[in-house]
């Protein structure tokens, strides 16, 4: 009887490189908006080259070893070579998030660009920590929370921090960013196919650099001197360097930021466990969601203060014929950009306005899909959850304006914003733990929608505690933090409680 061959997963096909292009891609606009954002506001070059990207790449290497491992471990299973492995990177929300809502304020106050890396670094570590639990329990949580809540919250920092800010840039620099943004909405919106099977990204970066370096854009003096700063750049571990450096106080005030991210990024992982599911790669949910936050917390280990996370796409990846080797190849072309300090130098070559039509599609197709994805109906709860995001944002305008010389304290600018407009007063409060306060305020609305009055009651404790507490509506954590607020929502809650009471008992003996 003749022996059955033995079965072999392939490491590498031709798919793999179509799949390494895409998503290599999307991890180089994020280290090159990374690198551009910090090295815009001061921080120095040595922190950024030295310690933020070296420890970012190594999260992005451990997850993508990890995801190659399991799609080849899946495959063995069930006896299949088309498994393609779930997509792995920088999580391109959390970075807007993390560096407009933790760094560049902290960096902006204290002007300290080490303690405001520290403390990053620690946000970084609690998403990740609440990114990995999510695995045990975190299911339960997304039952008990509407759609609407969850998404909307994602989509205020889309439309706001990575649609609205980076992409009305475009048009400070329309030769630059026009070419490469009719190449990405050509492709993104429409699905058309571009010559060669080359993604738009490739081409909006290649074609966005041509182009800044033929209108004389870009600074050749500068590029000649990124090569100076390319050197080995070993992720050091720098737990304790960090512990030492930072008081549990100095954290607290983002806690309303990190811990949403972190359990936003749990249920986007689920969702995007779901949709390889439906490609026909069935991974086991608990590791798959553990290594999310692991990855997260290994790069916060090594410096990084941006969280890592699965990507959306596996279908695309797997349509284009990826494997796991695409992964492999993703991991060890980042860890080599980041540890030789070449990113400098990718920094000085290619303009940041290339890569922004990029944003703009990533800040859209959140967006839309809170909509799409919620029913018609709670489309108003997704509304209100969109506003205290952009109203953080605007914030941070108002606050970058008046201390443009970084001359006041975070108390100074915030006085000198309700003396010159007293009618935005309130902005000050409502932009507070942002993630927080959208998510309630959206779950409130959509059981008011559902005419569910007592459920609406319940999702009014949260706002009521997390605001006494200084988590939401208050610049620092205390109890009483948020005045008179806390009153008006206990207020508010007992509205909606007489309403169910009313509904429930006298409406329904008249009936």
């Amino acid at each position: 009887m003749k022996e059955r061959p033995a079965f072999s997963y392939p490491v590498f096909v031709k798919g793999d490189i179509d799949g390494f292009i895409g998503l290599f891609i999307d991890n180089l606009v994020n280290l090159l908006i990374i690198t551009g954002l910090c090295l815009t506001i001061g921080m120095p070059s040595s922190l950024v080259f030295g310690r933020m990207l070296p420890g970012t790449a190594t999260a992005v290497l451990a997850g993508n070893i990890f995801y190659s491992w399991q799609a080849h471990r899946l495959a063995r299973r069930e006896g299949r070579i088309d498994v393609t492995a779930l997509p792995y990177g920088i999580n391109t929300v959390s970075l807007f998030a993390f560096f407009s809502l933790i760094i560049a304020p902290v960096y902006i106050h204290t002007r300290d660009a080490d303690f405001a890396w520290k403390v990053g670094v620690i946000s970084c570590f609690i998403s990740g920590f609440f990114e990995g639990i999510g695995a045990f329990f975190g299911d339960r949580l997304r039952k008990l929370t509407p759609r609407a809540a969850l998404l909307s919250t994602l989509a205020g920092i889309a439309i706001s921090f990575i649609a609205l800010d980076q992409t009305i840039k475009i048009w400070d620099r329309p030769i630059i960013a026009l070419i490469p943004m009719a190449l990405i909405m050509s492709e993104y919106f429409s699905h058309v196919k571009l010559p060669f099977r080359i993604p738009a990204g490739f081409y909006a970066l290649a074609i966005g650099s041509a182009i800044a370096w033929f209108t004389g854009a870009m600074n050749p003096t500068r590029l000649v001197e990124s090569t100076g700063e390319v050197s080995i750049y070993l992720p050091g571990f720098f737990l304790l360097d960090i512990i030492n450096g930072v008081n549990i106080k100095d954290i607290l005030p983002y806690l309303s930021i990190s811990i949403p991210m972190g359990i936003m990024a749990f249920f986007g992982t689920l969702q995007n466990i779901e949709s390889a599911s439906a490609a026909g790669d069935t991974f086991p949910a608990t590791p798959t969601l553990a290594m999310n936050g692991i990855g997260t917390i290994i790069g916060s280990f090594f410096g990084s203060p941006f969280p890592s996370t699965v990507y959306i796409g596996h279908p695309g990846w797997k349509g284009l014929g990826a494997r796991s080797g695409y992964s492999i190849i993703n991991g060890a072309v980042m860890t080599i950009i980041c540890f030789t300090g070449l990113m400098s130098v990718i920094v000085s070559a290619i303009p940041l306005e290339a890569g922004f039509p990029i944003l703009l599609w990533i800040g859209v197709i959140i967006t839309a899909q809170a909509f799409q994805t919620t029913p018609k109906d709670h489309a108003p709860a997704v509304a209100l959850g969109l506003m205290p995001a952009i109203a953080s944002w605007g914030l941070n305008l108002l606050r970058q304006f008046v201390n443009a010389e970084g001359s006041y304290s975070t108390a100074q600018v915030n006085s000198i914003i309700t003396k010159t407009l007293p009618h935005l007063k309130g902005i000050l409060v409502f932009s507070e733990g942002a993630l927080f306060s959208a998510m309630f305020l959206s779950a409130v609305a959509v059981y008011l929608i559902d005419k569910n009055f007592l459920l609406a009651f319940y999702w009014t404790i949260p706002l009521i505690v997390f605001s006494y507490f200084g988590f939401i509506h208050a610049p620092e954590i205390g109890f009483g933090a948020a005045g008179d607020i806390t009153l008006g929502y206990v207020l508010f809650s007992i509205i909606l409680l007489l309403i169910f009471i009313y509904n429930r008992f006298y409406l329904s003996r008249r009936s």
